[in-house]
């Protein structure tokens, strides 16, 4: 989830947490009132959230997505331990 609330943040987005441990009527009226452009969602979320929540909207499933990445750190030319994060 690090990897998906940093890229939200680099892309000047905002970030609404929501708990799986939360009812899912209340899960419901958070995304309603939020009305995000795009949920990022692993399969405990979307197993909370429920496909009525999640009808009609976008979303990114964080499993398939972190499957996909490269295990390893990129290589930069002339990146060293002196530039700043």
């Amino acid at each position: 989830m690090v990897v998906g609330l940093l890229a939200i943040l680099k892309a000047g987005g905002a970030y609404v947490p929501l708990d799986p441990n939360y009812p899912p009527d209340r899960l419901a009226w958070l995304l309603d009132d939020a009305a995000p452009k795009l949920v990022l969602a692993d399969d405990a979320g979307r197993q909370a959230l429920g496909p009525d929540a999640l009808a009609g909207r976008v979303m990114i499933d964080l499993d398939e997505t972190q499957q996909d990445m490269p295990q390893t750190n990129p290589v930069v030319a002339g990146l060293s331990s002196q530039n700043l994060a």
